[in-house]
């Protein structure tokens, strides 16, 4: 798969496209739903599928800390996208001058001189162009002028009845809910990302923990939580996790903070994900190291317990 960064960096081998367009956010059951009907009919027709997707989410630029929790970062988005076998996905960088584009010049100038699409699929409530003017309906007229098709996606839904969305997965995770947030996304939820050096406290009371930054303006959990790890070999690891901003320590950027089981390997520099099992409480701030230490010991005992449970259910 290829990624593009930027339209004045697309190829002419991926003009003549078919197209979806949208932020994609967790790259869900509907998300995928989507991709899987765009390969089949650029596969069908001999065309490159591509997906166009912004960065930032627009949101965060008109909301900034008040947008929606973000649930995947673009390198996950990649990932998930890649094996659903798109052959490119074109970010646009989402800024205010971008946001200023009308709809008819967004049409014309990507949709048509750029990328000279061919068939192109959309929700129905997708809106483009500055003040949200454009919409399916102007789509569907430029798809005639342009000689362009364009298709309205389906909507998906839960064995509830209830539509599968970004924000469907974000209420499952605000709820603890993890089992059902795995059901809408087709995948355990997790975070992924570069182990960086920290400020090495958890060594100095015995729970080392790799550190992980977090590109996200809003986050959708926080709290302790027990996890796996891949990343670190062909094994799964298993720890507990810190996410938040460490009050006990007077944090100030959200982190975070795996503590992992059984390895004392150096895996500074390594990309870990960090998938996600029960959250076992909230963040909160100690007033001593020594009671934050004896916390993460009653923490890493649950976890223990919650591995061994789940190992004999499967054997």
């Amino acid at each position: 798969m290829n990624f593009i960064r930027g339209i004045y960096n697309f190829k002419k081998q991926h003009r003549g496209c078919v197209l979806t367009i949208g932020n994609f956010d967790g790259v869900h059951c509907g998300h995928q739903s989507l991709v899987k009907l765009l390969v089949d009919k650029g596969h069908q027709d001999n065309l490159p599928v591509v997906v166009m997707l912004f960065e930032p989410h627009p949101l965060e630029i008109f909301l900034g800390n008040k947008a929606p929790a973000r649930l995947t970062c673009l390198r996950e988005k990649l990932h998930y996208l890649e094996q659903m076998n798109v052959d490119a996905v074109l970010c646009i960088r989402f800024n205010r001058q971008f946001a200023r584009y009308s709809a008819q010049k967004f049409i014309v100038e990507l949709l048509v001189n750029k990328l000279d699409v061919r068939f192109l699929a959309v929700g129905k409530d997708f809106r483009f162009g500055i003040d949200r003017q454009g919409d399916f309906l102007l789509l569907q007229d430029a798809g005639v002028r342009y000689g362009f098709e364009i298709m309205c996606t389906r909507t998906i839904y839960d064995d509830h009845g209830k539509r599968i969305s970004s924000t469907s997965v974000r209420e499952a995770l605000s709820t603890n809910n993890f089992a059902l947030a795995q059901k809408l996304l087709g995948h355990p939820f997790s975070i992924s990302g570069r182990v960086v050096h920290g400020n090495a406290l958890g060594r100095t009371i015995g729970f080392p923990t790799a550190n992980i930054l977090l590109r996200r303006i809003v986050m959708p959990v926080r709290g302790v939580f027990i996890v796996e790890v891949k990343g670190l070999g062909e094994q799964l690891v298993y720890g507990v996790a810190n996410i938040g901003l460490r009050p006990t320590v007077k944090g100030i950027n959200q982190q975070l903070e795996v503590h992992l089981f059984n390895t004392h390997m150096d895996f500074y520099g390594c990309y870990i994900e960090v998938i996600l099992k029960k959250k076992i409480r909230e963040e909160q701030k100690f007033d001593s190291l020594g009671a934050l230490k004896m916390q993460i010991v009653k923490d890493v005992a649950i976890a223990h317990k919650f591995f061994l449970k789940t190992y004999l259910k499967r054997n």
